[in-house]
């Protein structure tokens, strides 16, 4: 939700030319997930495509992350929120370093040019390795809520295929995502962007369902949440950093803007809401549900509730809505990559099969790892670390090095290593966890 917002005030900052000034140009790099830059010359109609849809993107890491702030704040401890809020700070700070970068090379465009100009040719690949990634990762956690909240949606039916050996919860993950599949062969994405404008209203329908919940739905707010659980925080840091992984579309704004010097305040201002809508509603969360808050907090509202149903059927439906936008800036490359001589319908049949084969491996990966809150930490640990704070601070401190004073070289090294630390930690407890979990399922489904 973090770039919806920061979109929203940094457009009223964009002037009509500049936008339109990009035309050519695909800059399609999200958070998790899909606003990966993409700095080749394509055809225009299709340019334009990418464009409205980036313009619209809707952040999913973000979403996620919203859906499991309560559960991360009632497994970390209450003191834990000042983690959630320095993570936000560090955040902005670090969206503050990417700006800086592209001030030292107006010829930037991307993240994965500003790993470029820092570390040549090796750190484009790292950026671009751990922007993939994390596409990847994201939607495995989106197909896993997608199948969770189906789960809520339609408790106590059954849909019985004798020639399959799935639940009725898996059955319909399965035809949710064959519905969207076709969506992966669109070229011209102009078509579907207006399904992505929904990320917004999404996060505030679960704050105001959370919220209407303790006002109207019988639920009192009386449980008691931890101090502080040491040994929750290392996995409960990656589902605090997934929820602020915005910075794959902050080089694309920062270009887009009229007065890029502007930067940095529309960057603390839309930082600064998203902290505390995030901590408004880990609180909320927590206080109401307690020890039994789901990793997802619409999984824990009274069913009975509108608002509930309201929260789940948008947390089932924006799923759907994401994959050929999460997906487009990887189509766009590959499509990039074909010989000349292949003709657009050949292209077209390419990009689709591998879309759709790396949507079914998605599905296959969500069916059979259905634990949405080690996904996500194992997603944050891994990967949003790096992009949010360790790569910018990288990239900033190579590339202005000699402008740099020693305080903020320190700084920026501190930053590096104590998020290092989280996410190393983070990465190995959720990995853990994870695999702890599947041998369990293994166990209990065996002979």
């Amino acid at each position: 939700m973090c770039e919806n917002i920061w979109k929203f005030i940094g457009n009223l900052r964009c002037s009509k030319a500049d936008c339109l000034s990009n035309g050519n140009q695909v800059a399609s790099e999200t958070m998790h997930g899909a606003n990966l830059a993409v700095q080749q010359v394509c055809d225009i109609e299709v340019c334009k495509g990418i464009r409205i849809a980036e313009e619209n993107k809707n952040a999913e890491p973000n979403s996620l992350g919203q859906l499991s702030t309560p559960y991360a704040l009632e497994n970390g401890g209450w003191a834990s929120v000042f983690l959630l809020i320095g993570l936000g700070v560090i955040c902005a700070y670090s969206s503050h370093l990417l700006g800086k970068c592209l001030d030292k090379n107006p010829k930037s465009r991307s993240y994965v040019d500003i790993g470029q100009n820092a570390f040549g040719k090796k750190g484009r690949v790292i950026a671009a390795t751990f922007i993939y990634l994390e596409i990847f990762m994201a939607l495995v956690s989106y197909t896993i809520s997608l199948h969770d909240n189906f789960i809520k949606v339609f408790f106590g039916r059954n849909l019985n295929l004798s020639w399959a050996k799935l639940s009725t919860s898996q059955i319909l993950t399965v035809m949710a995502v064959l519905v969207a599949l076709p969506s992966l062969w669109l070229r011209d994405l102009s078509s579907i962007s207006f399904l992505s404008s929904g990320g917004i209203i999404m996060s505030l329908l679960i704050f105001i369902s959370v919220a209407c919940t303790a006002i109207f739905g019988g639920v009192k707010a009386n449980h008691k949440i931890p101090v502080l659980q040491l040994d929750k925080i290392p996995s409960i840091s990656g589902l605090y950093i997934f929820s602020y992984a915005g910075h794959l579309v902050f080089p694309d704004l920062y270009k887009a803007m009229k007065d890029p010097s502007k930067f940095t305040k529309v960057s603390i201002v839309s930082f600064a809401l998203v902290t505390c809508l995030y901590t408004a509603l880990a609180f909320m969360g927590a206080k109401l549900f307690g020890p039994g808050v789901s990793s997802q907090i619409t999984l824990s509202m009274p069913p009975h509730l509108i608002v509930t149903k309201i929260a789940l059927w948008a947390t089932v439906l924006t799923p759907m809505t994401k994959y050929a936008l999460e997906f487009a800036p990887f189509a766009i490359q590959l499509e990039q990559h074909l010989p000349v001589s292949f003709s657009s319908k050949t292209k077209m049949i390419i990009r689709g099969t591998v879309g759709s084969f790396l949507l079914l491996v998605i599905l296959t990966l969500a069916l059979s790892l259905p634990y949405f809150e080690h996904v996500l930490s194992l997603t944050g640990s891994l990967v949003s670390f790096c992009i949010c704070v360790i790569l910018p601070c990288a990239f900033y401190t190579k590339i202005c090095w000699a402008q740099i004073s020693k305080p903020f070289i320190i700084l920026n090294v501190t930053l590096i290593a104590f998020c290092s630390f989280l996410g190393v930690f983070g990465t190995i407890v959720s990995s853990k966890s994870l695999i702890q979990n599947l041998q369990r399922s293994i166990h209990r489904t065996g002979p």
